[in-house]
Protein backbone atom coordinates (compact mmCIF):
# COMPACT_ATOMS: atom_id res chain seq x y z
CA UNK A 1 0.00 0.00 0.00
CA UNK A 2 2.87 2.37 0.76
CA UNK A 3 4.16 1.87 -2.79
CA UNK A 4 0.72 2.62 -4.25
CA UNK A 5 0.42 5.77 -2.13
CA UNK A 6 3.81 7.06 -3.21
CA UNK A 7 3.01 6.45 -6.88
CA UNK A 8 -0.35 8.21 -6.56
CA UNK A 9 1.28 11.22 -4.91
CA UNK A 10 3.87 11.36 -7.68
CA UNK A 11 1.11 11.73 -10.26
CA UNK A 12 -0.91 14.16 -8.15
CA UNK A 13 2.27 16.24 -7.80
CA UNK A 14 1.12 17.69 -4.47
CA UNK A 15 0.49 16.36 -0.95
CA UNK A 16 -2.87 15.23 0.39
CA UNK A 17 -3.69 17.47 3.35
CA UNK A 18 -7.48 17.87 3.72
CA UNK A 19 -10.53 15.81 4.69
CA UNK A 20 -13.75 16.02 2.68
CA UNK A 21 -15.32 18.27 5.31
CA UNK A 22 -12.36 20.65 5.20
CA UNK A 23 -12.53 20.89 1.40
CA UNK A 24 -16.27 21.55 1.49
CA UNK A 25 -15.82 24.22 4.18
CA UNK A 26 -13.11 26.00 2.17
CA UNK A 27 -15.39 25.95 -0.89
CA UNK A 28 -18.28 27.25 1.20
CA UNK A 29 -20.75 24.41 0.66
CA UNK A 30 -22.16 21.50 2.68
CA UNK A 31 -20.19 18.29 2.30
CA UNK A 32 -23.17 16.47 0.73
CA UNK A 33 -23.15 18.99 -2.14
CA UNK A 34 -19.39 18.66 -2.60
CA UNK A 35 -19.76 14.89 -2.75
CA UNK A 36 -22.34 15.18 -5.54
CA UNK A 37 -19.68 16.76 -7.74
CA UNK A 38 -16.98 14.31 -6.68
CA UNK A 39 -19.23 11.37 -7.51
CA UNK A 40 -20.08 12.98 -10.86
CA UNK A 41 -16.35 13.18 -11.59
CA UNK A 42 -16.10 9.46 -10.79
CA UNK A 43 -14.53 9.67 -7.33
CA UNK A 44 -15.83 7.48 -4.53
CA UNK A 45 -16.92 8.86 -1.17
CA UNK A 46 -14.21 8.57 1.50
CA UNK A 47 -14.41 8.39 5.28
CA UNK A 48 -15.02 11.70 7.04
CA UNK A 49 -11.62 11.62 8.75
CA UNK A 50 -9.63 10.44 5.70
CA UNK A 51 -6.98 12.93 4.58
CA UNK A 52 -7.34 12.40 0.83
CA UNK A 53 -7.62 15.83 -0.76
CA UNK A 54 -5.16 18.36 -2.14
CA UNK A 55 -5.19 22.07 -2.93
CA UNK A 56 -6.20 21.15 -6.49
CA UNK A 57 -9.31 19.42 -5.17
CA UNK A 58 -10.29 22.62 -3.39
CA UNK A 59 -9.67 24.70 -6.51
CA UNK A 60 -11.62 22.28 -8.73
CA UNK A 61 -14.65 22.34 -6.44
CA UNK A 62 -14.54 26.13 -6.29
CA UNK A 63 -14.40 26.25 -10.10
CA UNK A 64 -17.41 23.96 -10.50
CA UNK A 65 -19.44 25.92 -7.98
CA UNK A 66 -18.30 29.24 -9.41
CA UNK A 67 -19.58 28.37 -12.88
CA UNK A 68 -22.97 27.66 -11.30
CA UNK A 69 -23.05 30.84 -9.19
CA UNK A 70 -21.96 32.92 -12.21
CA UNK A 71 -24.95 31.61 -14.16
CA UNK A 72 -22.91 29.87 -16.87
CA UNK A 73 -24.68 26.57 -16.11
CA UNK A 74 -27.36 25.47 -13.69
CA UNK A 75 -26.28 22.83 -11.19
CA UNK A 76 -27.77 19.87 -13.07
CA UNK A 77 -25.94 20.79 -16.28
CA UNK A 78 -22.75 21.36 -14.30
CA UNK A 79 -23.10 17.86 -12.87
CA UNK A 80 -23.52 16.51 -16.42
CA UNK A 81 -20.33 18.28 -17.47
CA UNK A 82 -18.52 16.84 -14.45
CA UNK A 83 -19.83 13.37 -15.30
CA UNK A 84 -18.66 13.61 -18.91
CA UNK A 85 -15.22 14.78 -17.77
CA UNK A 86 -15.03 11.94 -15.27
CA UNK A 87 -15.98 9.28 -17.78
CA UNK A 88 -13.66 10.51 -20.51
CA UNK A 89 -10.63 11.05 -18.28
CA UNK A 90 -11.12 7.77 -16.41
CA UNK A 91 -10.93 5.81 -19.64
CA UNK A 92 -7.99 7.90 -20.81
CA UNK A 93 -6.14 7.41 -17.53
CA UNK A 94 -6.74 3.63 -17.53
CA UNK A 95 -5.40 3.27 -21.07
CA UNK A 96 -2.32 5.40 -20.35
CA UNK A 97 -1.59 3.49 -17.14
CA UNK A 98 -1.90 0.18 -19.00
CA UNK A 99 0.52 1.38 -21.67
CA UNK A 100 2.93 2.51 -18.96
CA UNK A 101 2.72 -0.91 -17.31
CA UNK A 102 3.39 -2.58 -20.67
CA UNK A 103 6.49 -0.41 -21.15
CA UNK A 104 7.84 -1.48 -17.75
CA UNK A 105 7.02 -5.13 -18.51
CA UNK A 106 8.89 -4.98 -21.81
CA UNK A 107 11.82 -3.28 -20.10
CA UNK A 108 11.96 -6.16 -17.60
CA UNK A 109 11.58 -3.96 -14.50
CA UNK A 110 11.04 -6.26 -11.45
CA UNK A 111 7.86 -5.77 -9.43
CA UNK A 112 9.83 -4.66 -6.37
CA UNK A 113 11.27 -1.76 -8.37
CA UNK A 114 8.01 -0.75 -10.06
CA UNK A 115 6.96 1.98 -7.58
CA UNK A 116 10.25 3.83 -8.05
CA UNK A 117 10.02 3.40 -11.85
CA UNK A 118 6.46 4.76 -11.81
CA UNK A 119 7.55 7.79 -9.79
CA UNK A 120 10.32 8.55 -12.28
CA UNK A 121 7.80 8.12 -15.09
CA UNK A 122 5.37 10.54 -13.43
CA UNK A 123 8.05 13.24 -13.22
CA UNK A 124 8.75 12.92 -16.94
CA UNK A 125 5.34 12.39 -18.54
CA UNK A 126 2.80 14.34 -16.47
CA UNK A 127 3.79 17.83 -17.68
CA UNK A 128 3.81 16.77 -21.36
CA UNK A 129 0.60 14.75 -21.13
CA UNK A 130 -1.13 17.62 -19.33
CA UNK A 131 -0.33 19.95 -22.21
CA UNK A 132 -1.40 17.39 -24.82
CA UNK A 133 -4.67 16.72 -23.00
CA UNK A 134 -5.62 20.39 -22.95
CA UNK A 135 -4.54 20.81 -26.59
CA UNK A 136 -6.59 17.85 -27.85
CA UNK A 137 -9.63 18.86 -25.80
CA UNK A 138 -9.58 22.43 -27.10
CA UNK A 139 -9.30 21.27 -30.72
CA UNK A 140 -12.16 18.81 -30.25
CA UNK A 141 -14.28 21.43 -28.47
CA UNK A 142 -13.65 23.94 -31.25
CA UNK A 143 -14.82 21.44 -33.87
CA UNK A 144 -17.90 20.37 -31.89
CA UNK A 145 -18.92 23.92 -30.99
CA UNK A 146 -18.49 24.96 -34.62
CA UNK A 147 -20.89 22.23 -35.76
CA UNK A 148 -23.49 22.89 -33.08
CA UNK A 149 -23.39 26.67 -33.50
CA UNK A 150 -25.42 26.35 -36.72
CA UNK A 151 -27.46 23.26 -35.85
CA UNK A 152 -30.87 22.85 -34.29
CA UNK A 153 -30.40 20.28 -31.53
CA UNK A 154 -34.03 19.21 -31.80
CA UNK A 155 -33.56 18.18 -35.43
CA UNK A 156 -30.08 16.64 -35.76
CA UNK A 157 -30.03 14.38 -38.79
CA UNK A 158 -27.05 12.19 -39.71
CA UNK A 159 -26.19 8.85 -41.23
CA UNK A 160 -25.19 6.33 -38.58
CA UNK A 161 -22.75 3.54 -39.35
CA UNK A 162 -22.17 0.46 -37.22
CA UNK A 163 -19.29 -1.84 -38.15
CA UNK A 164 -18.86 -5.23 -36.50
CA UNK A 165 -16.23 -7.98 -36.67
CA UNK A 166 -17.84 -11.29 -37.61
CA UNK A 167 -17.18 -14.25 -35.30
CA UNK A 168 -15.15 -12.18 -32.84
CA UNK A 169 -16.42 -14.02 -29.75
CA UNK A 170 -15.47 -17.40 -31.19
CA UNK A 171 -12.07 -16.13 -32.31
CA UNK A 172 -11.36 -14.63 -28.87
CA UNK A 173 -11.55 -18.14 -27.38
CA UNK A 174 -9.03 -19.49 -29.87
CA UNK A 175 -6.15 -17.01 -29.51
CA UNK A 176 -4.05 -15.80 -26.58
CA UNK A 177 -4.89 -12.69 -24.59
CA UNK A 178 -1.86 -10.91 -26.05
CA UNK A 179 -2.98 -11.73 -29.59
CA UNK A 180 -6.52 -10.63 -28.78
CA UNK A 181 -5.31 -7.28 -27.40
CA UNK A 182 -3.17 -6.71 -30.50
CA UNK A 183 -6.12 -7.52 -32.78
CA UNK A 184 -8.42 -5.10 -30.94
CA UNK A 185 -5.75 -2.38 -31.06
CA UNK A 186 -5.34 -2.83 -34.82
CA UNK A 187 -9.09 -2.81 -35.42
CA UNK A 188 -9.79 0.27 -33.31
CA UNK A 189 -6.76 2.17 -34.59
CA UNK A 190 -7.36 1.50 -38.29
CA UNK A 191 -11.10 2.11 -37.96
CA UNK A 192 -10.60 5.47 -36.25
CA UNK A 193 -8.07 6.52 -38.89
CA UNK A 194 -10.45 5.65 -41.73
CA UNK A 195 -13.52 7.28 -40.18
CA UNK A 196 -11.87 10.55 -39.20
CA UNK A 197 -9.70 10.96 -42.31
CA UNK A 198 -12.71 10.57 -44.61
CA UNK A 199 -15.08 13.01 -42.96
CA UNK A 200 -16.86 10.97 -40.29
CA UNK A 201 -16.78 11.04 -36.50
CA UNK A 202 -16.17 8.06 -34.22
CA UNK A 203 -18.82 7.98 -31.49
CA UNK A 204 -17.41 4.96 -29.66
CA UNK A 205 -15.61 1.66 -30.08
CA UNK A 206 -16.59 -1.54 -28.30
CA UNK A 207 -13.65 -3.84 -28.94
CA UNK A 208 -15.17 -5.73 -31.86
CA UNK A 209 -17.30 -2.89 -33.26
CA UNK A 210 -17.24 0.81 -34.02
CA UNK A 211 -20.13 3.29 -34.11
CA UNK A 212 -19.62 6.32 -36.33
CA UNK A 213 -21.69 9.12 -37.86
CA UNK A 214 -21.41 11.29 -40.96
CA UNK A 215 -23.42 14.31 -42.04
CA UNK A 216 -24.10 12.78 -45.48
CA UNK A 217 -24.94 9.23 -46.56
CA UNK A 218 -22.35 9.17 -49.33
CA UNK A 219 -19.63 9.93 -46.76
CA UNK A 220 -20.88 7.17 -44.46
CA UNK A 221 -21.10 4.69 -47.36
CA UNK A 222 -17.56 5.47 -48.50
CA UNK A 223 -16.30 5.03 -44.94
CA UNK A 224 -18.15 1.73 -44.61
CA UNK A 225 -16.65 0.38 -47.83
CA UNK A 226 -13.16 1.52 -46.85
CA UNK A 227 -13.54 -0.20 -43.47
CA UNK A 228 -14.52 -3.49 -45.14
CA UNK A 229 -11.76 -3.23 -47.74
CA UNK A 230 -8.99 -2.25 -45.33
CA UNK A 231 -9.73 -4.84 -42.66
CA UNK A 232 -10.06 -7.56 -45.31
CA UNK A 233 -6.35 -7.04 -46.05
CA UNK A 234 -5.36 -7.48 -42.41
CA UNK A 235 -3.72 -10.79 -41.60
CA UNK A 236 -5.81 -12.76 -39.10
CA UNK A 237 -8.52 -10.09 -39.04
CA UNK A 238 -12.12 -11.41 -39.13
CA UNK A 239 -14.44 -10.17 -41.86
CA UNK A 240 -16.35 -6.98 -41.24
CA UNK A 241 -20.01 -6.18 -41.81
CA UNK A 242 -21.59 -2.74 -41.73
CA UNK A 243 -25.08 -1.34 -41.21
CA UNK A 244 -26.07 2.18 -42.31
CA UNK A 245 -29.19 4.14 -41.39
CA UNK A 246 -30.05 7.78 -42.08
CA UNK A 247 -32.37 9.86 -39.92
CA UNK A 248 -32.72 11.91 -36.75
CA UNK A 249 -30.64 11.14 -33.67
CA UNK A 250 -30.40 12.43 -30.15
CA UNK A 251 -26.95 13.56 -29.03
CA UNK A 252 -26.29 13.27 -25.32
CA UNK A 253 -22.99 13.31 -23.42
CA UNK A 254 -21.02 12.58 -26.59
CA UNK A 255 -23.17 9.56 -27.51
CA UNK A 256 -26.05 9.13 -29.97
CA UNK A 257 -29.41 7.53 -29.32
CA UNK A 258 -32.67 6.89 -31.10
CA UNK A 259 -34.37 4.72 -33.68
CA UNK A 260 -31.79 5.52 -36.37
CA UNK A 261 -28.97 4.20 -34.18
CA UNK A 262 -30.94 1.08 -33.29
CA UNK A 263 -31.71 0.45 -36.97
CA UNK A 264 -28.04 0.69 -37.98
CA UNK A 265 -27.15 -1.81 -35.26
CA UNK A 266 -29.92 -4.22 -36.29
CA UNK A 267 -28.91 -4.04 -39.96
CA UNK A 268 -25.32 -4.86 -39.03
CA UNK A 269 -26.48 -8.05 -37.32
CA UNK A 270 -28.42 -8.99 -40.47
CA UNK A 271 -25.66 -8.16 -42.96
CA UNK A 272 -23.55 -10.94 -44.48
CA UNK A 273 -19.80 -10.93 -43.77
CA UNK A 274 -17.96 -8.46 -45.98
CA UNK A 275 -21.10 -6.53 -46.94
CA UNK A 276 -22.82 -3.24 -46.19
CA UNK A 277 -26.57 -3.10 -45.58
CA UNK A 278 -28.30 0.30 -45.78
CA UNK A 279 -31.80 1.27 -44.74
CA UNK A 280 -34.20 2.69 -47.39
CA UNK A 281 -33.57 6.29 -46.31
CA UNK A 282 -29.80 6.04 -46.69
CA UNK A 283 -30.25 4.14 -49.96
CA UNK A 284 -32.50 6.89 -51.31
CA UNK A 285 -29.80 9.46 -50.60
CA UNK A 286 -27.25 7.28 -52.42
CA UNK A 287 -29.48 6.54 -55.40
CA UNK A 288 -28.13 9.28 -57.68
CA UNK A 289 -24.50 8.91 -56.61
CA UNK A 290 -22.59 7.17 -59.38
CA UNK A 291 -19.88 6.07 -56.98
CA UNK A 292 -22.16 3.39 -55.51
CA UNK A 293 -24.27 0.51 -56.67
CA UNK A 294 -27.39 -0.44 -54.72
CA UNK A 295 -29.25 -3.73 -54.77
CA UNK A 296 -32.45 -4.37 -52.87
CA UNK A 297 -32.53 -7.56 -50.80
CA UNK A 298 -35.49 -9.56 -49.62
CA UNK A 299 -37.80 -7.91 -47.13
CA UNK A 300 -36.44 -8.41 -43.63
CA UNK A 301 -38.03 -8.32 -40.23
CA UNK A 302 -35.97 -6.02 -38.02
CA UNK A 303 -36.40 -6.79 -34.34
CA UNK A 304 -38.33 -4.02 -32.62
CA UNK A 305 -38.61 -1.94 -35.81
CA UNK A 306 -40.89 -3.93 -38.10
CA UNK A 307 -40.29 -4.96 -41.72
CA UNK A 308 -38.30 -3.10 -44.36
CA UNK A 309 -36.41 -3.66 -47.61
CA UNK A 310 -32.73 -2.78 -47.09
CA UNK A 311 -30.10 -2.42 -49.82
CA UNK A 312 -26.59 -3.74 -50.19
CA UNK A 313 -24.05 -1.05 -51.06
CA UNK A 314 -21.03 -1.70 -53.27
CA UNK A 315 -18.75 0.44 -55.37
CA UNK A 316 -20.02 1.11 -58.86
Amino acid sequence: MAGEESVAEAFLREPRRYTSHQVAEMAGVPVYRARRFWRALGFANVADDAVEFTDSDVEALRTLLGMVSDGLYDEEHMLLIARSLGRATARLAESQAELGAEELDQAGVPLAERPRAWRRRAERVVPDLTGLLVYAWRRQLAAAAGRLAVQDLSAVRVTVGFADLVGFTRLSRQITETELAALVDRFEGRSADIVTSHGGRVVKTLGDSVLFVADKSHVAADIGLRLVETHAKGRGMPELRVGLAAGPVVWRMGDVFGTTVNLASRLTALALPGTILADPQAAEELEDDRAFQLRAVDRLSVRGLGELVPFTVTRA
